[in-house]
This record gives C-alpha cells, sequence and structure tokens, in this order.
C-alpha cells in the first residue's frame, strides 16, 4: 500500500509539495501576497527537490524539525541556497530560522541524473527535465512505480537540451500542467519579436526593463541579446547565478555561448543603478514576477517613461505585480501604487512544455504503464484531467490540496 497526499500546487501554480509515504517531493511557497505555504502532512523522512525555483523549494527548511536528508542534483542544491538566503531577508516573517536553514544546507544530498539510490526501500532516479540547469522529475519505484514530472521542458532552448524522457516503466504520473490549453510560439520568432522591441525602445530614447527570473531566464535572455549585439546591463541575482551556472557546464547546452553572454553584460552595482538611466539602456534583472527586487527601483523611476517598456519574460502568478502590470497597467511599488505610462509586454520565453508536449508527454508515459495521471502544478487541471480520460482513456485527476489517494 502507496499513500500519495498532496499537500500544494493542486489547481494553481505555487507552493508545490507532495507526499509519497514518508518522502515529500518539493515543497515551495506561492509568490501572492502574503505568501502562501503548503499544508501541513506528515513527518518526511526524505525530501526529494525537483529544482531550486521558490514555488518548488521555498519553504522546505521548516521541515528540519524531523532532520531529514534533502536530496538533490549539485547546481539545484547550491542555486537553491542563495536563494533562500536572499528569501529570508526579503519576508518580513520567514517561515524559518536560520538555524533550520543551516540545518537545510548540512542535510543537503548531491544527486546526479541517471545515478539510483534507496529511501527506505524506493529506490529513486533523477532525470533531466529540461527545465532550468538542474532541474530534474523524479522516478520513484518500489511496490508501485511513480514518476513526478516536475516542471519540465519538451524542447531545446539557447540554454538548455530538452528534457530526458528514458524514464522506466511507470505505474501513474504526477504531471504538472502549466500551460495545457495553451500553445507557445515559435521561440525563433519570439526571440526576432523580442529584440525588435528592444531595439524600437532604444531607438526612441527609452529604457528597456527586462524582469527575469534569476535562474535560468536571466541567463537565456543574456544569450539571446548577445547574439543580436545587445550589451545589456543584468542586476539583481541573475550575477551570482550566472557564476554558479559556469562551475556545472555539463549542466547547459553550450557552456562556452554562456560565458560569453555573461562576460559581455556589464553588471550593476546597487549604488549605480541611478546612472545606468542616464542614457537609454536595455536592464535584466530581479524579480520575474515584479514582486520586489531591483526591477522596482527601475520602474519606480521610470514608470511615467512613455518611451520605456517592460518585457516580461515568464509566467506571472495571479495576484503578483506582474500579472497587475501586465492585465491593469498599475504596479504596486511598496510605499504607493501608480498607473504605467511605460509599455507592458509578455514575451512567452516559457522553460515549461506547452499544450502541445504536455499531450504527447501523458501518451508516452501512458505507453510506458501508466494507469492513473495527476494533473498538478497548473489553473486548468480540472480540464487537463478531462481530456487524459476522455482522450488516452486512463483514469486521471485533478487533486484538491489536502487530498489522499491510497493506492
Amino acid at each position: 500500500m502507496t499513500v500519495i497526499q498532496f499537500l500544494g500546487g493542486c489547481r494553481e501554480v505555487g507552493r508545490s509539495a507532495v507526499a509519497v509515504d514518508s518522502i515529500i517531493l518539493d515543497y515551495g511557497l506561492k509568490p501572492s501576497e502574503p505568501p502562501e505555504f503548503p499544508l501541513n502532512g506528515i513527518s518526511p523522512q526524505a525530501i526529494l527537490i525537483s529544482h531550486g525555483h521558490l514555488d518548488h523549494v521555498g519553504v522546505a527548511p521548516n521541515l528540519m524539525d524531523y532532520d531529514p536528508k534533502v536530496y538533490m542534483t549539485p547546481p539545484t542544491a547550491e542555486l537553491t541556497h542563495i536563494l533562500l538566503k536572499d528569501s529570508m531577508k526579503l519576508m518580513e516573517v520567514p517561515p524559518y530560522s536560520k538555524r533550520e536553514f543551516r540545518q537545510f544546507e548540512s542535510n543537503t544530498v548531491d544527486v546526479e541524473y541517471n545515478e539510483p539510490f534507496i529511501i527506505n526501500g524506493w529506490e529513486i532516479t533523477f532525470f533531466d527535465a529540461g527545465h532550468i540547469p538542474g532541474s530534474a522529475s523524479i522516478h520513484l519505484s518500489k511496490d508501485v512505480d511513480i514518476l513526478y514530472s516536475g516542471d519540465i521542458k519538451l524542447e531545446e532552448t539557447k540554454l538548455l537540451e530538452k528534457a530526458d524522457t528514458n524514464y522506466p516503466e511507470t505505474d501513474i504520473a504526477i504531471v504538472e500542467s502549466t500551460y495545457f490549453g495553451v500553445e507557445h510560439p515559435n521561440r525563433k520568432e519570439l526571440e526576432k519579436a523580442f529584440v525588435e522591441a528592444i531595439i524600437d525602445t532604444l531607438d526612441i530614447g527609452g529604457h528597456a526593463i527586462i524582469p527575469a527570473f534569476a535562474v535560468g531566464r536571466t541567463q537565456e535572455v543574456l544569450m539571446i541579446l548577445e547574439k543580436y549585439g545587445i550589451t545589456p546591463y543584468v542586476d539583481g541575482m541573475g550575477k551570482e547565478v550566472g557564476k554558479i551556472l559556469e562551475k556545472y557546464p555539463e549542466y547547459v547546452r553550450n557552456a562556452k555561448s554562456l560565458r560569453k553572454a555573461l562576460r559581455k553584460a556589464i553588471p550593476v552595482q546597487w549604488r549605480k543603478r541611478e546612472d545606468v538611466l542616464e542614457d537609454p539602456s536595455v536592464i535584466v534583472t530581479t524579480a520575474g514576477m515584479l514582486n520586489g527586487g531591483p526591477a522596482l527601483f527601475y520602474i519606480s523611476r521610470l514608470y511615467n517613461d512613455e518611451k520605456s517598456r517592460i518585457l516580461l519574460t515568464g509566467y506571472q502568478v495571479e495576484g503578483t505585480n506582474g500579472e497587475l502590470a501586465l492585465e491593469r497597467g498599475i504596479i504596486n511599488l511598496g510605499n504607493k501604487t501608480v498607473q504605467l505610462k511605460m509599455k507592458v509586454e509578455q514575451y512567452d520565453f516559457s522553460a515549461h512544455a506547452d499544450d502541445r508536449q504536455l499531450k504527447e508527454y501523458v501518451r508516452e508515459v501512458v505507453d510506458r504503464g501508466a494507469e492513473i495521471i495527476f494533473a498538478v502544478h497548473g489553473e486548468n487541471t480540472e480540464e487537463f484531467a478531462s481530456w487524459i480520460r476522455n482522450e488516452i482513456g486512463v483514469e486521471a485527476y485533478a487533486p484538491k490540496n489536502g487530498e489522499v489517494f491510497v493506492i
């Protein structure tokens, strides 16, 4: 008998957390105001982290009272530690203490792709998920085989190879659903439109503010800009993340191109931010959803400038500043909410599978034996589960947070 408990990330994007018996897969936060955390579940013997985004790992140190080992790939471990440290500074009331964070660091165990290990009778294997450097899909095998997709990308990008889907057979798949019902634009055409918007902005004397997630998206954007001969400024944690990724060349598609892009970008010291705005400029900066970070400094200086643009590069969770800017043209700067005269545009450089790829992915895991699919990590999981039942003919569920399934 295997017990699967869904503690977060169900019918929503954010705070991903699933328990399989005494093992927890991810334990993240939802970047809303205020942040939302997973439900209290079990006393975990181990935590498996799929990747270093805060919606998958943001409150994992909160579980250290149980003294579990924490398993993740080497780049995920290093990226996670700096993101959590930064998160502690930014939150008014961090959900974990410095002691818990130190224990989280000391309890971390590095895991390489395709190298099985055992936890409490479960054979665990991590596979490259193609989402960000070090990201993993996780296969668990005991009396039943379970595949947890994590966040997955099924086509190559400037930064990464596509996901490795050479999994063993599985009985149950827990599949992300972020972009069910949405087709991503052609990547090359998207890059061209993105660059054209930046050049147009510079030509009329404006500033192009590019909010980007520190892990993965910042580095990909820098590689795109370098390809087109654009020299950007880079601000925020993306600078430090770039240095970390250079240490793990085997986890990126083209380490030489990444290194070249990082060298050409101009890092910004916080005391010099005003200087950057003296002339038309391109600034790649955190945070990707505009909830804090240096991006708000630049926007606070430019929100009345009709020549300047905000070019969002990723998914904007409902309730975040980025979603507010995109949908309503306003932004909360912390001390005030303002109307934006800057243009706000979104370029879908998504690190997730789109509708077509998700459907192909499910067909493939079903062909390999999956008889039950759980659709998670999305706002249309019920529709995805319904499509799976009707079109593929296997059991499919869109669990709610707190639901328990006994297999």
